[in-house]
């Protein structure tokens, strides 16, 4: 597959030659990589003898994305170097911390490859040595990692380019591969061999401005499958992206295993062949954290519950969920098919403790869980008798929906307690943004010492400024731009990549980061990777590096970055005409 892939760069390449005249390129107004013609013209430009290669020598930021923090220095020139030349010094103290350097720089090899081509075979005597240094030798990865690197390359000496990698932590180390992968370049000599060029000196220091730069991938709707879940993550990594946050349950389906209640993957799963195994959750747990990738699973409730739920009446546990499956669904949910949890039967949340431990079993220690609170439908809950008799004895009024906040708050105030008895830890929990969460009711409910909420408000909204006076942290998710599945159902409206990149957030320590959400209604793993990227790409620059750079500046860049992704085998969406890939600049407007 790999090798097809490889064709697949070198035919687009070659086409692209039919454009220039001698296969030659030019930097325009250090921003634009174009063909160069023959013209009549006193200055002669530096030529080029790739695009790619142009992009790297053109403009502030060359062909690095995500933006970089600052850069010291990137000379303008190349040295040819030997892929089989390539050799690391990194701390090996143990074999967890040898086994994760393994995995890092195999990575870093695979990205050349990608680049290069698999036949990566032109002979060079220069050597690379990559050192590496780490302060904190630990492998936890939380929110509170530091990610910031320093990244020198050294002019070569006796043929040996030495590349110095100095980090705070092995994840910063993995960015800075990801970088110095960025400042190499395909190259093919005399004999049609392919090769790799290298920026002949750098000095980079880099760090991320969000702690939090995630993608939530909803598997509940259309299930997902771990190969197609493994390719989005390696696309994430290229962007430095750092969180996956797994929507893995929804009303429609209940495809997590849980061991200690098989009834829920049993009942909720689509069929027995689309259910998300403990192993397969390990390998994308493992995966991800080898690419610097965090993963926070959620478990949407009380709402968004019903396939999985049904079982109790059966086991003798009452009604676990009520309005499951309802019709007509437009009285009992926001959409097919319903489903809403019963906080008035106390069996509910012992099962409840069981999923839980499961959970604390997939994820990483420390790590927030996501605990949903998204669209409660008070409709369903008011026209369930079991749960209105149940209201009528806590006094809850019905005829207001204060009544409905407050049994919505007693049922999460269960929640975590339940969590924080299984981790004895007062971790942080994630809600979405809603009716509980207005400014007006937060503080009632939900303790900001404990609670992120998880924002879809719009961009022109002043919740999310009043929730941060209040002193609530929050996850940026602005669903007039980065909800990708928007365009696509009803009145919604796409997003281009523009759109995505500027979307600025607040300057604000409150604000941890943001999210891009691909809701599963209207896609399949058949459609999923050009819906994200290569708009996502736009997303990681902003959260990465909040720039302020004209947007006209970055194309190039950008052209750059979807091509590595594509490399990967990443059906990566088109962005404009080839002509205007090509020819930089000429199609702005």
């Amino acid at each position: 597959m790999l090798k097809a892939l490889i064709l697949q760069v070198i035919v687009l390449i070659g086409s692209s030659l039919s454009y220039q005249i001698n296969g030659k390129w030019y930097c325009r107004n250090n921003m634009d990589c174009l063909p160069w013609e023959s013209k009549n013209t006193e200055t002669l430009p530096k030529i080029y003898e790739t695009q790619n290669l142009c992009r790297l020598m053109c403009g502030k930021f060359r062909g690095l994305w995500p933006q970089v923090t600052r850069i010291c220095n990137i000379e303008k020139s190349v040295n040819p170097v030997n892929f089989e030349l390539i050799t690391f010094d990194y701390p090996n103290d143990n074999e967890n911390i040898k086994d994760f350097y393994e995995q890092v720089t195999l990575l870093f090899k695979r990205n050349l490859i990608e680049e290069c081509g698999k036949s990566c075979s032109m002979q060079s005597n220069n050597s690379l040595h990559i050192r590496i240094s780490v302060v904190d030798k630990s492998l936890m990865l939380n929110s509170l990692t530091d990610e910031s690197y320093r990244l020198n390359i050294s002019t070569m000496t006796d043929n040996e380019i030495t590349v110095q990698i100095s980090a705070k932590t092995i994840f910063g180390t993995r960015h800075a591969l990801e970088t110095l992968s960025q400042l190499m370049v395909k190259t093919v000599d005399d004999n049609d061999q392919n090769g790799l060029l290298i920026v002949s000196s750098a000095d980079i220091l880099d760090k991320p401005f969000y702690q939090h730069r995630g993608l939530l991938i909803d598997t509940a709707r259309h299930f997902i499958s771990i190969a197609s879940l493994m390719k989005i993550l390696d696309g994430m990594s290229a962007n430095k992206m750092n969180v996956f946050h797994w929507h893995i349950t929804d009303s429609q389906s209940f495809p997590m295993e849980i061991k200690r209640r098989p009834e829920m993957h049993g009942n909720g799963a689509f069929s027995k062949d689309k259910v998300y195994f403990k192993s397969d959750i390990d390998k994308i747990v493992q995966y991800a954290k080898y690419r610097g990738i965090r993963v926070i699973f959620e478990l949407d409730a009380p709402a968004h519950a019903g396939k999985g739920w049904e079982w109790g009446e059966k086991s003798g546990l009452g009604k676990l969920a009520v309005c499951v499956d309802d019709q007509p669904w437009r009285k009992s949910c926001i959409q097919p098919n319903c489903g809403q949890l019963n906080p008035s039967n106390e069996n509910l949340y012992s099962v409840l403790h069981d999923i839980y431990q499961d959970i604390r079993d997939y994820k990483e220690k420390n790590e927030f869980i996501h605990m949903g609170g998204d669209e409660v439908f008070v409709k369903c809950w008011n026209n369930t008798k079991e749960i209105t008799d149940y209201m009528a004895t806590k006094n809850y009024d019905r005829n207001n929906v204060i009544g409905f906040l407050q049994l919505w708050s007693e049922f999460q105030g269960k929640a975590l307690n339940i969590w924080d008895n299984i981790t004895d830890e007062k971790e942080s929990i994630v809600m979405w943004s809603s009716e509980l969460t207005l400014p007006e009711n937060i503080e009632k409910f939900l303790p900001k010492e404990r609670y992120i909420i998880q924002t879809w408000i719009p961009n022109n909204s002043d919740i999310p400024q009043k929730l941060l006076d209040k002193g609530y942290r929050l996850i940026m998710t602005t669903k007039n731009a980065w909800y990708f599945d928007h365009g696509f159902w009803g009145n919604t409206k796409y997003y281009n990549w523009k759109t995505v990149y500027a979307n600025t957030l607040p300057r604000n320590e409150l604000v941890l980061g943001g999210e891009v959400c691909m809701w599963s209604e209207y896609l399949d793993e058949h459609s999923i990777e050009m819906k994200i990227f290569p708009r996502l790409n736009a997303a990681a620059e902003r959260l990465w590096a909040n720039p302020k750079t004209d947007l006209n500046a970055v194309e190039s860049r950008f052209y750059r970055q979807r091509e590595r992704i594509v490399a990967k085998g990443i059906q990566a969406d088109a962005i404009l005409t080839e002509y205007c890939t090509l020819f930089e600049g000429e199609c702005r407007g």
